[in-house]
Protein backbone atom coordinates (compact mmCIF):
# COMPACT_ATOMS: atom_id res chain seq x y z
CA UNK A 1 0.00 0.00 0.00
CA UNK A 2 1.48 3.26 -1.25
CA UNK A 3 1.41 6.25 1.46
CA UNK A 4 -1.32 8.30 -1.25
CA UNK A 5 -3.36 5.26 -0.47
CA UNK A 6 -2.64 4.79 3.29
CA UNK A 7 -3.52 8.85 3.31
CA UNK A 8 -7.00 8.23 1.16
CA UNK A 9 -8.26 5.56 3.53
CA UNK A 10 -7.34 7.78 6.69
CA UNK A 11 -9.53 10.70 5.01
CA UNK A 12 -12.29 8.23 4.28
CA UNK A 13 -12.23 7.13 7.67
CA UNK A 14 -12.72 10.29 9.13
CA UNK A 15 -15.09 11.42 6.79
CA UNK A 16 -17.16 7.96 7.85
CA UNK A 17 -16.91 8.54 11.27
CA UNK A 18 -18.57 11.81 10.91
CA UNK A 19 -21.02 10.81 9.11
CA UNK A 20 -21.83 7.69 11.38
CA UNK A 21 -22.60 9.84 14.14
CA UNK A 22 -24.83 12.71 12.09
CA UNK A 23 -26.52 10.63 9.28
CA UNK A 24 -25.71 6.50 9.90
CA UNK A 25 -24.21 5.94 6.62
CA UNK A 26 -20.53 6.17 6.77
CA UNK A 27 -19.67 2.91 5.29
CA UNK A 28 -21.01 4.15 2.09
CA UNK A 29 -17.60 6.33 2.24
CA UNK A 30 -15.15 4.11 3.31
CA UNK A 31 -16.20 0.52 1.21
CA UNK A 32 -16.56 1.41 -2.21
CA UNK A 33 -13.03 3.97 -1.80
CA UNK A 34 -11.48 0.86 -0.94
CA UNK A 35 -12.81 -0.86 -3.80
CA UNK A 36 -11.56 1.41 -5.91
CA UNK A 37 -8.00 1.09 -4.39
CA UNK A 38 -8.82 -2.86 -5.70
CA UNK A 39 -9.32 -3.71 -2.15
CA UNK A 40 -11.55 -7.34 -2.80
CA UNK A 41 -14.93 -6.63 -1.26
CA UNK A 42 -15.18 -9.43 1.43
CA UNK A 43 -11.77 -8.46 2.95
CA UNK A 44 -12.79 -4.43 2.22
CA UNK A 45 -16.00 -5.46 3.85
CA UNK A 46 -14.82 -6.77 7.33
CA UNK A 47 -11.53 -4.83 7.66
CA UNK A 48 -14.12 -1.60 7.24
CA UNK A 49 -16.44 -2.98 9.92
CA UNK A 50 -13.03 -3.64 12.25
CA UNK A 51 -11.85 -0.01 11.39
CA UNK A 52 -14.93 1.58 12.09
CA UNK A 53 -15.55 0.25 15.86
CA UNK A 54 -13.41 3.51 17.44
CA UNK A 55 -15.91 5.68 15.51
CA UNK A 56 -18.74 4.04 16.97
CA UNK A 57 -17.41 4.35 20.43
CA UNK A 58 -16.77 7.88 19.96
CA UNK A 59 -20.34 8.88 18.48
CA UNK A 60 -21.95 6.75 21.49
CA UNK A 61 -19.90 8.50 24.24
CA UNK A 62 -20.56 12.48 22.56
CA UNK A 63 -24.46 11.42 22.88
CA UNK A 64 -24.50 10.45 26.74
CA UNK A 65 -25.91 12.75 28.28
CA UNK A 66 -29.26 12.23 25.80
CA UNK A 67 -28.99 8.54 26.82
CA UNK A 68 -28.35 9.26 30.48
CA UNK A 69 -32.14 8.10 31.98
CA UNK A 70 -32.67 5.43 29.01
CA UNK A 71 -29.42 3.03 29.76
CA UNK A 72 -31.68 -0.06 30.75
CA UNK A 73 -33.85 0.08 27.50
CA UNK A 74 -30.97 0.85 25.37
CA UNK A 75 -29.15 -2.28 26.72
CA UNK A 76 -32.15 -4.57 26.11
CA UNK A 77 -31.89 -3.02 22.43
CA UNK A 78 -28.46 -3.17 22.54
CA UNK A 79 -28.83 -7.40 23.00
CA UNK A 80 -30.84 -8.66 20.16
CA UNK A 81 -28.50 -5.78 18.12
CA UNK A 82 -25.60 -7.94 19.10
CA UNK A 83 -27.59 -11.77 18.21
CA UNK A 84 -28.69 -9.48 14.79
CA UNK A 85 -24.85 -8.84 14.27
CA UNK A 86 -23.53 -12.21 15.56
CA UNK A 87 -25.92 -13.78 12.89
CA UNK A 88 -24.75 -10.89 9.89
CA UNK A 89 -20.95 -11.92 10.58
CA UNK A 90 -21.61 -15.36 10.47
CA UNK A 91 -23.32 -15.13 7.12
CA UNK A 92 -20.72 -13.13 5.66
CA UNK A 93 -18.30 -15.68 6.54
CA UNK A 94 -20.06 -18.92 5.51
CA UNK A 95 -21.58 -18.06 2.44
CA UNK A 96 -19.38 -18.42 -1.25
CA UNK A 97 -17.83 -15.38 -1.35
CA UNK A 98 -19.62 -14.99 -5.27
CA UNK A 99 -23.28 -14.53 -3.02
CA UNK A 100 -21.14 -11.45 -1.31
CA UNK A 101 -19.73 -9.72 -4.40
CA UNK A 102 -23.74 -9.97 -6.27
CA UNK A 103 -25.22 -8.98 -3.32
CA UNK A 104 -23.57 -5.76 -2.63
CA UNK A 105 -24.42 -3.69 -5.81
CA UNK A 106 -28.22 -3.60 -4.87
CA UNK A 107 -27.38 -3.34 -0.59
CA UNK A 108 -25.69 -0.15 -2.22
CA UNK A 109 -28.34 0.94 -3.85
CA UNK A 110 -30.53 -0.40 -0.96
CA UNK A 111 -28.32 2.11 1.20
CA UNK A 112 -28.57 5.14 -0.57
CA UNK A 113 -32.57 5.25 -0.88
CA UNK A 114 -32.56 4.39 2.75
CA UNK A 115 -30.06 7.46 2.94
CA UNK A 116 -31.93 10.01 0.51
CA UNK A 117 -35.46 9.23 2.55
CA UNK A 118 -34.23 9.68 5.94
CA UNK A 119 -34.97 13.50 6.49
CA UNK A 120 -38.67 12.36 5.10
CA UNK A 121 -39.08 10.22 7.95
CA UNK A 122 -37.34 12.59 10.54
CA UNK A 123 -39.48 15.33 9.55
CA UNK A 124 -42.80 13.36 9.82
CA UNK A 125 -41.35 11.54 13.53
CA UNK A 126 -41.20 15.72 14.63
CA UNK A 127 -44.71 16.48 13.15
CA UNK A 128 -45.75 13.60 15.63
CA UNK A 129 -44.09 14.40 18.25
CA UNK A 130 -45.68 16.52 21.28
CA UNK A 131 -45.30 20.41 20.82
CA UNK A 132 -41.95 21.87 22.70
CA UNK A 133 -41.13 25.39 23.61
CA UNK A 134 -39.98 27.61 20.28
CA UNK A 135 -36.42 27.01 19.65
CA UNK A 136 -36.42 23.82 21.56
CA UNK A 137 -37.18 21.63 18.45
CA UNK A 138 -34.04 20.60 17.09
CA UNK A 139 -33.32 20.55 13.65
CA UNK A 140 -30.89 18.68 11.15
CA UNK A 141 -28.10 20.91 11.03
CA UNK A 142 -28.50 22.57 14.85
CA UNK A 143 -26.41 20.89 18.03
CA UNK A 144 -27.35 21.17 21.77
CA UNK A 145 -25.06 23.28 23.87
CA UNK A 146 -23.09 20.96 26.61
CA UNK A 147 -25.23 21.82 29.24
CA UNK A 148 -28.53 21.15 27.48
CA UNK A 149 -30.06 18.32 29.09
CA UNK A 150 -32.88 16.56 28.03
CA UNK A 151 -36.19 16.88 30.64
CA UNK A 152 -39.31 15.90 28.36
CA UNK A 153 -40.57 11.81 28.74
CA UNK A 154 -40.46 11.51 24.77
CA UNK A 155 -39.47 7.44 25.32
CA UNK A 156 -42.29 4.47 24.54
CA UNK A 157 -42.03 1.12 25.95
CA UNK A 158 -40.46 -1.27 24.25
CA UNK A 159 -42.62 -3.27 21.73
CA UNK A 160 -42.47 -6.59 19.34
CA UNK A 161 -42.00 -4.59 16.61
CA UNK A 162 -39.19 -2.70 17.76
CA UNK A 163 -37.67 -5.75 19.02
CA UNK A 164 -37.68 -7.50 15.73
CA UNK A 165 -36.67 -4.54 13.94
CA UNK A 166 -33.41 -4.02 16.14
CA UNK A 167 -32.95 -7.81 15.35
CA UNK A 168 -32.96 -7.65 11.56
CA UNK A 169 -31.10 -4.13 11.23
CA UNK A 170 -28.00 -5.90 13.67
CA UNK A 171 -28.19 -8.71 10.59
CA UNK A 172 -28.03 -6.48 7.98
CA UNK A 173 -24.97 -4.65 10.20
CA UNK A 174 -23.44 -7.76 10.78
CA UNK A 175 -23.35 -8.69 7.31
CA UNK A 176 -22.62 -5.59 5.22
CA UNK A 177 -24.28 -2.81 7.37
CA UNK A 178 -24.06 0.26 4.94
CA UNK A 179 -27.07 2.86 6.10
CA UNK A 180 -27.54 0.59 8.86
CA UNK A 181 -27.65 3.66 10.85
CA UNK A 182 -29.95 4.83 8.78
CA UNK A 183 -32.61 2.19 9.54
CA UNK A 184 -31.96 2.16 12.84
CA UNK A 185 -32.79 5.91 13.36
CA UNK A 186 -35.97 5.51 11.61
CA UNK A 187 -37.16 2.90 14.14
CA UNK A 188 -36.25 4.39 17.54
CA UNK A 189 -37.50 8.02 15.71
CA UNK A 190 -40.71 5.96 14.98
CA UNK A 191 -41.66 3.38 17.24
CA UNK A 192 -39.26 4.47 20.45
CA UNK A 193 -38.32 8.20 20.90
CA UNK A 194 -40.07 10.88 18.93
CA UNK A 195 -36.50 13.07 20.10
CA UNK A 196 -34.19 12.77 17.26
CA UNK A 197 -31.28 13.49 19.49
CA UNK A 198 -32.23 10.92 21.97
CA UNK A 199 -33.07 8.32 19.37
CA UNK A 200 -30.05 9.63 17.47
CA UNK A 201 -27.63 8.49 20.26
CA UNK A 202 -28.97 5.21 21.21
CA UNK A 203 -28.96 5.06 17.27
CA UNK A 204 -25.12 5.08 17.54
CA UNK A 205 -24.79 2.48 20.39
CA UNK A 206 -27.20 -0.24 18.29
CA UNK A 207 -25.26 0.20 15.60
CA UNK A 208 -22.00 0.17 17.57
CA UNK A 209 -22.89 -3.06 19.21
CA UNK A 210 -23.40 -5.22 15.94
CA UNK A 211 -20.22 -3.70 14.41
CA UNK A 212 -18.34 -4.95 17.66
CA UNK A 213 -19.76 -8.66 17.96
CA UNK A 214 -19.84 -9.05 14.17
CA UNK A 215 -15.74 -7.50 14.16
CA UNK A 216 -14.82 -9.80 16.69
CA UNK A 217 -15.84 -12.68 14.35
CA UNK A 218 -13.89 -11.38 11.48
CA UNK A 219 -10.88 -11.14 14.05
CA UNK A 220 -11.17 -14.67 14.79
CA UNK A 221 -11.46 -15.72 11.33
CA UNK A 222 -8.09 -14.11 9.96
CA UNK A 223 -10.03 -12.20 7.18
CA UNK A 224 -9.29 -8.74 8.48
CA UNK A 225 -6.47 -6.41 6.66
CA UNK A 226 -5.05 -5.02 9.62
CA UNK A 227 -3.33 -1.87 7.79
CA UNK A 228 -6.69 -0.81 6.53
CA UNK A 229 -8.44 -1.69 9.90
CA UNK A 230 -6.20 0.77 11.51
CA UNK A 231 -6.10 3.49 8.96
CA UNK A 232 -9.83 3.41 9.45
CA UNK A 233 -9.70 3.12 13.15
CA UNK A 234 -8.10 6.13 13.19
CA UNK A 235 -9.75 8.15 11.25
CA UNK A 236 -12.83 6.60 12.28
CA UNK A 237 -12.00 7.96 16.00
CA UNK A 238 -11.12 11.25 15.05
CA UNK A 239 -14.52 11.98 12.49
CA UNK A 240 -16.98 9.89 15.59
CA UNK A 241 -15.37 12.44 17.88
CA UNK A 242 -15.86 15.70 15.37
CA UNK A 243 -19.23 14.44 14.43
CA UNK A 244 -20.82 13.97 17.58
CA UNK A 245 -19.51 17.77 18.28
CA UNK A 246 -19.63 19.26 15.41
CA UNK A 247 -21.74 17.14 12.89
CA UNK A 248 -25.36 18.86 13.08
CA UNK A 249 -23.58 22.06 12.14
CA UNK A 250 -22.57 20.85 9.15
CA UNK A 251 -25.09 20.93 6.34
CA UNK A 252 -27.04 17.30 6.50
CA UNK A 253 -28.39 17.78 3.36
CA UNK A 254 -24.99 18.31 1.53
CA UNK A 255 -23.45 15.16 3.54
CA UNK A 256 -26.52 12.72 2.42
CA UNK A 257 -26.26 14.00 -1.01
CA UNK A 258 -22.98 12.79 -1.25
CA UNK A 259 -23.62 9.18 0.31
CA UNK A 260 -26.57 8.85 -2.41
CA UNK A 261 -23.76 9.73 -5.19
CA UNK A 262 -21.57 7.40 -3.89
CA UNK A 263 -23.13 4.35 -3.57
CA UNK A 264 -24.76 4.79 -6.95
CA UNK A 265 -21.60 5.66 -8.72
CA UNK A 266 -20.27 1.77 -6.70
CA UNK A 267 -23.41 0.10 -7.28
CA UNK A 268 -23.29 0.70 -10.91
CA UNK A 269 -19.20 0.43 -11.13
CA UNK A 270 -19.44 -2.93 -9.21
CA UNK A 271 -22.69 -3.84 -11.84
CA UNK A 272 -20.81 -3.22 -15.18
CA UNK A 273 -17.99 -4.93 -14.27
Amino acid sequence: MTLLESAIILVAGIAAGIINVVAGAGTLITFPVLLALGVPPITANVSNTVGLIPGSVAGAYGYRRELASQWRPVAWMALFSAIGGISGGLLLLVLPGDVFSAVVPFLLLLAAVLSAIQPRVARWVRRKAPAAPAGSVPTETSMPTETSVLTRTDTRPLTLGLVLGVLATGVYGGYFGAAQGVVLLALLGILWSTDMHRANGAKNVLAGVANLVSAIIFITSGTVDWQIAILIGIGAATGGWLGSHIGRRLSAPVLRTILVVVAVVAAVVLLVT
